[in-house]
């Protein structure tokens, strides 16, 4: 083949040479599943908003919560797997060629397709993901069906199918191999939250939005490192890209933190500082029953029937409260 100077020319056999991509190129993705053509993952992509946000809920409106214990343990098994799969071909490839490579490893036809094949695979697991939403609705877990968890899905889906069919490369690598360990330690918490009686030793929720959060300011900190430095930089759409929905993720999985555990936190805080009143509430409502039940009785002389002539009483509830009583007769017309 002719040297590619990026136009088109004649080779030696009088056939057309068509100009490759300046990274190398991949055609041969196009021949992979769900690649051809963007139609597959659109059609995907409109089922899975179509049922989640419309046919799921009516489906289950008047049914009850589907139990799926046993398949969402296989289920998130097997997401661990994959997740472990892809964690440790990405952090292969970096250990190799360094998180921001100093040459341009598509130019290799070895490193295109290593590239590319884990893109692939990180591919067929965001859509495998989608059933995350699905089992939400079966299960009628309709509050954890937000904007951050559908938008993130889908959206996660559409990227890496647009990165890998128009624009491969080795900077979406580092993001892969972050994401797939959240992933485990995700997973794994959602297999075990299928069984009830495991709930309440699930005590490390919150640290994974916090591991959320600090992967997307590092995703962005090594893909900006990328852009500005690399020999094979992302183009600038990618970088827009890229950027846009990182910060988008950190101003959404930020303000799910702090509604859910900081609020949650501080309602905690009043609550217990308000079970010391709501304390003596209760012991002063325990001693006014007890005076009910056993009243003081009264007659025409206005002494008690049991001879007691007290007139007040004070009860010490702890150093700080006392409640004093003043007991009056009163006369029997």
């Amino acid at each position: 083949m002719e040297i590619n100077n990026g136009f088109s020319g004649i080779g030696h056999n009088g056939t057309e040479n068509r100009p490759e991509p300046i990274y190398g190129n991949t055609d041969f993705v196009d021949t992979w599943f769900l690649m051809g053509s963007p139609f597959p993952v659109a059609i995907i992509l409109a089922s899975y908003l179509l049922f989640v946000l419309k046919i799921g809920p009516a489906f289950m409106m008047r049914r009850a919560p589907y139990q799926l214990s046993n398949v969402l343990l296989l289920y998130n098994a097997v997401q661990v797997g994959v997740s472990c799969f892809l964690f440790q071909q990405c952090f292969a490839m970096l250990v190799e060629n360094g998180v921001v490579p100093k040459t341009c490893l598509m130019e290799t036809d070895y490193s295109r397709r290593s590239i590319t094949t884990a893109m692939y695979c990180y591919l067929l697991a965001k859509v495998s993901e989608l059933l995350d939403t699905v089992f939400f609705i079966l299960r009628k877990k309709n509050n954890q069906v937000t904007f951050l968890h559908v938008y993130h899905h889908a959206v996660m889906v559409f990227v890496t199918w647009t990165a890998l069919k128009y624009e491969p490369t080795f900077a979406l690598v580092f993001m892969g191999m972050l994401n797939s360990f959240v992933h485990i330690v995700m997973y794994t918490y959602y297999g075990l939250s299928a069984y009830p009686n495991l709930v309440k030793y699930l005590w490390w929720k919150k640290y994974i939005t916090r591991l959320q959060l600090l992967q997307f300011v590092l995703v962005l900190l090594q893909f900006g490192t990328a852009f500005a430095t690399s020999s094979c930089p992302p183009s600038k759409i990618m970088f827009a890209s890229m950027t846009f929905n990182g910060l988008l993720f950190i101003y959404l999985f930020g303000s799910f933190y702090i509604n859910t555990y900081n609020k949650r936190n501080k309602k905690a805080k009043i609550n217990k500082e308000s079970n010391g009143t709501n304390g003596i509430k209760e012991e002063f409502n325990e001693i006014e029953k007890e005076d009910n039940k056993n009243g003081m009785k009264t007659c025409k002389d206005e002494k008690a029937v049991d001879g007691n002539d007290y007139t007040s009483a004070a009860i010490k509830l702890n150093d700080k409260y006392c409640l004093t009583f003043n007991l009056q007769t009163k006369k029997l017309l």
